[in-house]
């Protein structure tokens, strides 16, 4: 294996651009929302995020697949019309030119297998919350023999050195950074960069849990019991996105817990992947909610485990235990 410099250069220039293009986008936002079959929300601002991180991916490593989270069902009905003119108004300024570049960089995140490397991207992770004008978080990952190695996330809500917006990146065995996500000109942000480290909290009564927004994604009542059970006293930090991770691995909060909402149901590995390898690069531990590692492997979902906690890592197995005691 090459020591991945190209393909984390060519990551934080992909992640970094979509950030700013979707920016834009949530500032200006007003009602370009239609729905997915499963009823959440989607923008302009996905598609875009998506086909300028695939273009980029496809021109520097077009035999990588990716795994992607926008198919272009959506984008190609009747309906969409107005969708497809805002999102080429939007692309042509960065030289996709025509809806027929627009719809093949977007298709190019239609893999559902991740064989030895592949790319996988959530390119509005927290779509309700860009919505609403808070946290959203561009997610994108390299996995290698279903293992992250490289994880970008772009956070256009966190600050950062006094800042609005923040990108945090890792690459495995390398550490965990971050950088003010406006730089001068093109500049990389690596030359900006500072490490990221988890809390070095060991104080169970006041560890930080950090959870979703949305009731919907993660079942609060569970982890309001675990937190009695631990007897933490700080009030959950929520927010949307794989900014989460973000915060976990600056040392603003201790605990992340993502617990199901239903007996069947499984993570999607691009919601998961660059935070997982940003948290643990920055010190701490991750693992669901058996204690196991995170399985990238089978697809687009992490079949192979039952929900997901990440932490600062002193406490993570008697976290494990409040939890199975609260979910049993």
């Amino acid at each position: 294996m090459n020591d991945l410099a190209r393909e984390l250069e060519t990551a934080l220039r992909a992640v970094r651009s979509a950030s700013v293009a979707t920016r834009a986008v949530q500032a200006s936002l007003q009602g370009s929302a239609l729905e997915k079959s499963d009823r959440s929300p989607v923008t302009v601002a996905d598609y875009a995020a998506q086909a300028l991180i695939c273009r980029a991916l496809g021109a520097a490593f077009a035999a990588d697949p990716i795994i992607a989270e926008e198919d272009m069902d959506t984008l190609r009905a009747p309906e969409a019309e107005a969708l497809r003119a805002q999102l080429l108004t939007l692309l042509q300024p960065f030289g996709l030119a025509t809806i027929d570049a627009v719809l093949e960089a977007v298709g190019r995140g239609a893999a559902n297998t991740a064989g030895e490397r592949a790319w996988t991207l959530d390119p509005i992770d927290g779509t309700k919350g860009f919505l609403r004008g808070d946290h959203y978080a561009i997610a994108l990952a390299l996995l290698i023999d279903g293992r992250p190695e490289i994880g970008v996330l772009g956070c256009p809500g966190l600050d950062c050195d006094g800042r609005r917006g923040t990108l945090l990146w890792a690459r495995r065995g390398q550490g965990a950074f971050h950088a003010p996500l406006d730089l001068d000109g093109d500049g990389d942000p690596r030359a900006q960069a500072r490490p990221v480290q988890v809390s070095a909290q060991l104080e169970p009564a006041a560890l930080r849990l950090c959870e979703s927004f949305e009731s919907g994604h993660s079942a609060h009542g569970q982890s309001a019991q675990m937190q009695a059970q631990w007897g933490m006293t700080a009030a959950p930090v929520r927010m949307d996105s794989q900014a989460k991770y973000g915060v976990l691995a600056r040392g603003e909060a201790e605990v992340y817990a993502r617990l199901p909402t239903r007996a069947d149901y499984r993570e999607k590995i691009w919601d998961h992947a660059a935070g997982v390898l940003l948290v643990e690069e920055a010190g701490g531990r991750v693992s669901d909610l058996d204690g196991r590692p995170l399985d990238f492997s089978a697809g687009r979902t992490l079949r192979h485990n039952r929900g997901v906690l990440a932490s600062h890592g002193p406490h993570h197995e008697q976290l494990l235990a409040a939890l199975g005691r609260v979910i049993s």
